[in-house]
């Protein structure tokens, strides 16, 4: 399936220089450390969020370098309250291959970027058409509505065969001749601007669109039918109750959590399954002092938590909690902590 107008990609282009998003903190750029920082963090969230997040973590790591040889409890810690850890995770050991395996030079092609950790082929694809030019398509969520709107294509991307079909569809509507190389960075920009601010999920603006005469869904009156895809999330709930153990000179107790599991890799307060099993894990001499505070939802990908805190103070760190340590108030704002977490007590992101 291709567009059979030739000046699609003609049109995005002007449509991005006069409308699209020209003052983001990682554009006007071809540097592909700042790009590969935005992408992985701009996977899953929304641009508003990722402004602060990707200009503080510049300032702290400009260079893949500086990243590669930072701390994981560092990169969590400037990775706070975005949340999808793994890519935080991703991100430092793709550093530490970008250093040892490509001499601290990204490779220039999707291909081969698509080989590091964390990338996948429509980050590799933004990466390697921004910043060297590639004629090679994209598809994150929001180019992937453009696309199927545009083409009217209705197979259910739930089958791995049609999303495959997508990709070669989209591939059709790429710049073409000997300007390809020098369009495809403003092409690709615009086909992720068309997607966050006109073709919208829901009352999409497509008298703003620059190819709404190109479009079958415009045409067919129904725009909000695409993408189709049939495959649901099921969501679960679950329970935890949490002991925030803090001594008066605000150190508090906190553990690495498993992996794989809940915050994987994060530092946390003790956590339990039942309100038995953490008082349980209290002396009972101490449990006198034992403070409820209010259970509050977070949301997750995949579920529900619903958190039950209990608050502990006590007036010095002798004691201990099983697997952890103690870290004091000018250490723990700047660890890898849950958003929930770091909001209980007390911190902003840092």
């Amino acid at each position: 399936m291709t567009c059979k107008h030739s000046d699609f990609a003609d049109k995005v282009v002007r449509w991005q220089i006069a409308h699209g998003r020209n003052d983001l903190p990682w554009q006007n750029t071809r540097d592909p450390y700042r790009v590969w920082v935005s992408e992985i963090m701009l996977q899953q969230t929304q641009v508003a969020t990722v402004r602060a997040y990707f200009t503080r973590f510049l300032e702290r790591m400009p260079t893949v370098s500086s990243l590669a040889s930072a701390s994981l409890d560092q990169v969590l810690g400037l990775w706070s309250g975005l949340g999808y850890y793994s890519r935080a995770r991703n991100l430092h050991l793709c550093a530490q291959q970008v250093i040892a395996l490509h001499d601290g030079v990204f490779p220039h092609t999707s291909q081969a970027l698509a080989t590091l950790p964390g990338i996948g082929k429509s980050t590799a694809a933004a990466i390697a058409s921004l910043c060297f030019g590639e004629r090679v398509a994209i598809l994150d969520a929001n180019v992937k509505r453009v696309v199927t709107r545009v083409l009217g294509f209705d197979a259910d991307l739930a089958v791995a065969a049609h999303e495959r079909a997508l990709w070669d569809a989209a591939s059709g509507l790429l710049p073409g001749g000997p300007k390809a190389q020098r369009a495809m960075p403003r092409f690709t920009q615009g086909m992720m601007d068309l997607g966050a601010t006109v073709c919208l999920p829901n009352n999409p603006r497509c008298t703003e669109c620059p190819v709404r005469t190109d479009c079958r869904a415009t045409a067919s009156g129904d725009p909000q039918r695409y993408p189709v895809r049939t495959r649901t999330l099921k969501r679960s709930n679950q329970s935890l109750w949490l002991l925030w153990v803090k001594s008066e000179c605000g150190s508090v107790w906190l553990s690495k959590r498993p992996t794989p599991g809940v915050w994987a890799g994060l530092h946390c307060p003790p956590l339990y399954d039942s309100e038995a099993a953490l008082v349980g894990a209290v002396p009972l001499q101490l449990q006198t002092s034992l403070r409820g505070q209010a259970a509050f939802v977070h949301v997750l990908t995949h579920k529900n938590l619903c958190l039950h805190p209990w608050r502990l103070e006590l007036p010095n760190t002798d004691a201990s909690w099983g697997e952890g340590r103690w870290v004091g108030p000018q250490d723990w704002p700047y660890l890898g902590l849950p958003a929930p977490i770091r909001k209980l007590m007390g911190d902003p992101v840092v």
